[in-house]
């Protein structure tokens, strides 16, 4: 099997550039296809064990072969997999590792994007809702097609979404705020009220972002910690698993 029998192209273009959060979406996609596949196979069924078992050594190689692809430590060394006495142990040998693996990720990208989003008193949520009212009669009365016009409340819809979150991403508001600037000004019934909306919620949103930067200065945060490697790699050294495939691995830790 290819790796286009667990993700479509167009999943590929949607993942992220930078290497490894996209080895872990790329390991979300493949992972979730595995179990969709698999869902309703009996294991205790030879026939369904079968397929079960190659639909496994088929994912496994597919992200190994990934992981390679953007070096990712330490799956990039194990090499091509063999499926000659490939069972049930290599199968959740790996997942164990991979599962360690994307949760530090996870962990990790969750307290870097703290950097790039904003915790927002309901108050001020409150008036940013007021704003994006406010924007919405600009646009219904804006001089525009209507597909446009669709494709501007859908981004005022995302807005509001986003502001019921506990932490605002401010790329989304910004961009949202590009996309509306964007707007010719001869389009708006009234260019200079659009723009006093739009100016409103950048500023609202700032405003929050410098409070919450000076509360967690306070709170003086503990760096984020570095990647550790599964225990198998980091007490032997030349480890063979089960199915035929070799890590060597270093001295410290490879992340």
């Amino acid at each position: 099997m290819s790796i286009y029998s667990f993700v479509s192209q167009d999943q590929l273009d949607e993942l992220d550039d930078e290497p490894r959060t996209r080895f872990v979406q790329l390991a979300h996609l493949a992972i979730t296809s595995l179990d969709e596949k698999t869902d309703g196979l009996d294991p205790n069924d030879d026939v369904g064990w079968r397929i079960l078992n190659e639909l496994r050594f088929s994912c496994m190689n597919v992200l190994l072969a990934s992981a390679a692809n953007l070096k990712i430590e330490p799956f990039c060394t194990w090499g091509r997999p063999s499926f000659r006495d490939y069972g049930d142990s290599d199968w959740l040998e790996f997942k164990y590792d991979l599962d360690h693996y994307v949760t530090q990720i996870v962990l990790n990208n969750t307290a870097i994007k703290g950097d790039n989003s904003v915790a927002i008193l309901p108050r001020t949520k409150g008036e940013i809702r007021g704003y994006i009212n406010g924007l919405r009669e600009c646009i219904e009365k804006a001089t525009m097609d209507d597909g446009k016009r669709e494709a501007l409340l859908k981004k005022l819809d995302a807005l509001e979404r986003e502001l019921e979150k506990r932490r605002v991403s401010m790329i989304t508001v910004a961009t949202i705020a590009y996309h509306l600037w964007a707007v010719p000004g001869s389009m708006w019934a009234s260019y200079e009220i659009a723009n006093k909306l739009i100016t409103n919620v950048m500023q609202k949103v700032a405003e929050a972002k410098a409070d919450d930067d000076e509360r967690k200065a306070l709170m003086a945060p503990e760096p984020v910690k570095a990647l550790i490697a599964p225990i198998k790699a980091v007490e032997q050294k030349g480890f063979q698993n089960p199915a035929g495939f070799h890590f060597d691995a270093e001295d410290e830790p490879p992340f």
